[in-house]
């Protein structure tokens, strides 16, 4: 910290999913921009929150068209992240008491409120359209970079399937945490049925000693993943749903078939189906018959290739890069001393202001109270006007 202390920061780029550095933030009274790693979805992060009717809470599995069932689910998980989240925020109370002296001590969830701008890792090619503030700039495919040509054997082994081409696959980095003998064996057996070539990225120290490789694969510990997504004679890219891959895959134009973990790869395999850019399977489904029947058919249903080189054209034509983006903004608020005119007074409003609920409330109130002094007026003019009858009869 006193080394922190020391150096004569201007700004301070943070990773939104990291309590620990918008606390040191604070301690050393540095502005920041904060950098959602994954897509925006609907968790209080400060960010401008879109209606429930149509922005899918994180998890959920829901798209932007939801059915009345599809919003009491949204709307329950959303009640049930919001509890979440301030007993995740309540566990640094102690980390706030020990390093903050009393008086000063921050509430983590307006902390969340302070940053001048927010980056966010994706794209509206990939995500689902949404209002935004105009401190929420997108990112996605910052890690973008030029193609490079493939290696010679890459290439080789790509020719011998000629028109038929090859198919991809690379699942992250932690694959082998996750990747078992029997996974292994039931992928390489759905890949013998394909007519292409696949290009599998698995360490040979990870591969059973008792299954025989298929013949039209070929596996290496490291691949040029964005070269190979470039290469003209790929028909599929068989992922795990990391958005800096799905990121890759858009801007190429190549279809997907999504074998997700966890975290953000289940729900960016949901925005790549309701895109039509190719299909998720469960990994705990994953048959080699099934499987290779749905790599087929996104390789052989031109749909699917159409939708992904519609997004490439959407990701490719923004007038700026990501990286140039970033930069922009960042040097902007540089510039205006912050981002004050960015945000709105919104986030200053309680939440019952900003859903205007206590109008709601007294025009409810109103209206009610309207009708119950018209029924007492009404009651009692009809007594009086029976009242006056009957003397009249007497």
């Amino acid at each position: 910290m006193d080394f922190l202390k020391n150096e004569n920061f201007d700004l301070v780029l943070l990773d939104s999913m990291d309590i620990c550095s918008l606390l040191t933030v604070e301690k050393l009274g540095k502005r920041f921009v904060s950098f959602l790693p994954f897509q925006f979805s609907y968790i209080d992060f400060g960010l401008p929150s879109a209606p429930l009717s149509y922005a899918p809470v994180y998890g959920s599995g829901l798209t932007d068209q939801m059915d009345f069932w599809g919003r009491v689910k949204n709307f329950l998980m959303f009640l049930d992240f919001t509890m979440k989240q301030r007993e995740i925020l309540s566990q640094y109370d102690s980390i706030i008491q020990e390093h903050f002296v009393e008086g000063s001590r921050p509430v983590l969830s307006e902390l969340l409120l302070k940053a001048e701008l927010w980056f966010v890792n994706s794209d509206f090619a990939l995500d689902f359209a949404r209002p935004l503030f105009p401190n929420t700039v997108y990112v996605g495919g910052l890690l973008d970079k030029p193609v490079q040509p493939i290696p010679q054997d890459l290439e080789d082994f790509i020719s011998q399937f000629g028109e038929s081409g090859f198919v991809l696959v690379a699942l992250g980095s932690i694959v082998s945490m996750i990747q078992s003998k029997e996974i292994i064996k039931e992928m390489n057996s759905a890949f013998a049925h394909l007519p292409q070539g696949v290009l599998w990225t698995c360490k040979d120290s990870h591969w059973p000693k008792d299954v025989s490789l298929a013949p039209n694969v070929k596996i290496m510990d490291w691949l040029p993943q964005t070269d190979l997504l470039a290469h003209p004679s790929i028909r599929l890219f068989v992922t795990h749903g990391g958005m800096n891959s799905v990121m890759e895959a858009v801007h190429h134009g190549v279809p997907m078939v999504g074998i997700p973990f966890f975290f953000d790869q289940p729900e960016n395999m949901v925005r790549v189906e309701a895109k039509n850019l190719g299909v998720s399977i469960q990994l705990q489904k994953l048959k080699a018959e099934s499987f290779a029947l749905t790599m087929k058919k996104v390789i052989e249903d031109k749909r699917y290739k159409s939708a992904a080189m519609a997004s490439k054209i959407i990701r490719h034509s923004h007038p700026l890069t990501p990286a140039q983006r970033l930069v922009g903004w960042i040097d902007h608020i540089l510039q205006t001393g912050g981002a004050a005119h960015l945000k709105p007074y919104a986030f200053q409003q309680p939440w019952h202001e900003q859903y205007m609920l206590d109008v709601f409330l007294f025009l409810l109130g109103l209206t009610l109270g309207t009708l119950w002094l018209s029924v007492k007026v009404l009651v009692g003019v009809t007594r009086y006007l029976s009242g006056a009858r009957k003397v009249k009869q007497a």
